[in-house]
């Protein structure tokens, strides 16, 4: 895979954090990585955004950002009240292919889920995905409700032709209720992919060298890492 979209089933489920973990295993495993950011929203333009987020964490090669809107809100809003240009999916899709031309691995880290709209004709993240032809890694969140925003955006895949490499758990928490630990068991059948990893809540704010030593442990090995999900699962008691 050179090519991997990162989405999720909503915003604040610790995407980011993912996407570094995941890119953090590649560099450990030698690869060169880029970052890329279509959309980022919220954000002034001195602060820094998602892909340099992932770039400090994971040490990757390369971040890259096509657009900064100031407010809070789905790009194509964002864009639209501040007057700017929007983003499409052929853009996108455009960037990461040139990317893909010097990097071994380049990682498109989506805003909120994956049919938030870029633009006012309705493209999305999923549609990125599509014309690249490039697998989809869907984030979701660990306790009660992500059963249903994991199968939504598994159908919207599925019906699309797009590839789902499987789920991560974004931000495991250090004490999981039920819901928690049942949905280690059940994600998979919501996705019909196989679980990929569980984050622990917080990894974020691990020095950049703690975060990349202990990367590869929250991650299966289809995604460069040595986590067993069956393991995981047991140890949890779900």
């Amino acid at each position: 895979m050179s090519i991997v979209v990162v989405s999720g089933t909503g915003t604040e489920i610790g995407k980011t954090v993912v996407t570094a973990a995941v890119a953090a295993a590649a560099v450990a495993a030698g690869r060169t990585v880029a970052v890329l950011k279509p959309a980022q929203t919220g954000l002034a333009p001195d602060e820094r955004g998602d892909a340099d987020e992932v770039v400090r964490l994971s040490g990757a090669k390369t971040s890259a950002e096509l657009a900064r809107y100031p407010e809070p809100l789905a790009p194509g809003t964002a864009a639209r009240r501040a007057r700017m240009p929007q983003v499409g999916a052929e853009e996108v899709a455009e960037a990461a292919r040139a990317l893909a031309a010097e990097h071994d691995l380049v990682l498109v880290e989506g805003a909120g889920g994956l049919l938030v709209r870029f633009d006012d004709e309705g493209g999305t993240l999923a549609d990125t995905a599509r014309l690249l032809g490039a697998p989809v890694l869907v984030v979701a969140p660990a306790g009660l409700g992500t059963l249903n925003s994991t199968a939504l955006t598994a159908e919207a895949l599925r019906a699309r032709g797009i590839e789902q490499l499987g789920v991560v758990v974004g931000r495991w928490p250090a004490e999981p209720d039920l819901a928690a630990r049942c949905n280690l068991a059940d994600l998979p059948e919501a996705a019909d992919a196989p679980l990929l990893g569980a984050v622990p809540e917080g990894s974020g704010s691990l020095d950049p060298a703690a975060f990349r030593a202990a990367a590869s442990g929250w991650l299966a090995p289809a995604l460069g890492g040595t986590w067993d999900a069956d393991a995981f699962t047991r140890e949890a008691g779900a």
